[in-house]
């Protein structure tokens, strides 16, 4: 009897610690994830498309346009380097990004403020000295005035500004191409007159003389000869209204062919 009951317990114990290794399974299966980490993943799984962002300038438009992905997102007019000090032609990329810096050049220091020629707003490029900056002579914008340098309006500086980060690539280009004429839709040539209009006007046949008005004064049809006799395939036939007046009787006489 004292056998079998310690066998019972045995396996009453070892049913118990079944069910705690069971418990403990379920358990384990159904754990939390950690809040970090279920940021991380959110953050990775909603992380978009890596964006590929450029600044093309086009020297001959005094335009910038802002590209992403191939996409033209905004246009600025500029002004740029004059001809005694051009803007840099190439493939450049901007290196830093200031607010309201201090303008340094041959010895003269300028405080930001007003009086700054460079503006609120500073991107250098990467090559030496040269940038996009804002500037204290809005007047300049779109022409070839600046030392070099893309130069922009208070407003448009400030927002491209906003748009760009380090690293972005800027593309200068000297003479228009196919590519700023795309991106600035540079104007076309006005279209000549319709071919059909050309064609009707063409082939319309020449007024003739007004019957009456030969018949009311027989004289004006036979005042002058060479009229009758004009050649209308070289004379454009345009409807010349010349105004006779007899006493107080005013007529309008309409001949084909003469201007």
């Amino acid at each position: 009897m004292k056998g079998l009951n310690s066998g019972l317990a045995a396996v009453m114990m070892a049913a118990g610690l079944a069910a705690q290794a069971a418990t403990a399974n379920v358990q384990t299966a159904n754990k939390m994830v950690p809040a970090s980490a279920q940021t991380a993943a959110a953050t990775s799984s909603a992380t978009p498309a890596s964006t590929t962002r450029q600044i093309v300038v086009s020297l001959e438009d005094r335009k910038l346009a802002l590209v992403e992905n191939g996409q033209v997102v905004k246009t600025y007019s500029v002004a740029v380097g004059k001809p005694s000090t051009p803007s840099p032609v190439g493939e450049f990329t901007i290196e830093r990004r200031v607010m309201n810096p201090t303008y340094r050049h041959d010895g003269r220091v300028v405080a930001p403020g007003p009086h700054n020629p460079v503006g609120d707003r500073w991107m250098g490029l990467s090559k030496a000295g040269y940038g996009i900056h804002g500037t204290n002579e809005p007047n300049s914008i779109g022409k070839a005035a600046s030392h070099g340098c893309i130069r922009m309006g208070k407003a448009d500086i400030e927002d491209l500004y906003s748009r760009v980060d380090v690293g972005d690539q800027v593309e200068i280009v000297g003479q228009r191409n196919d590519e700023t004429a795309k991106l600035f839709d540079a104007p076309q040539v006005a279209p000549a007159a319709e071919p059909t209009m050309l064609a009707a006007r063409a082939n319309s046949p020449a007024p003739a003389a007004t019957p009456s008005l030969a018949l009311a004064n027989p004289a004006i049809a036979t005042a002058s000869p060479a009229i009758a006799t004009a050649n209308t395939a070289t004379v454009p036939q345009v409807a010349t209204s010349t105004l006779v007046r007899t006493g107080t009787v005013v007529s309008s006489l309409v001949v084909a062919g003469i201007l």
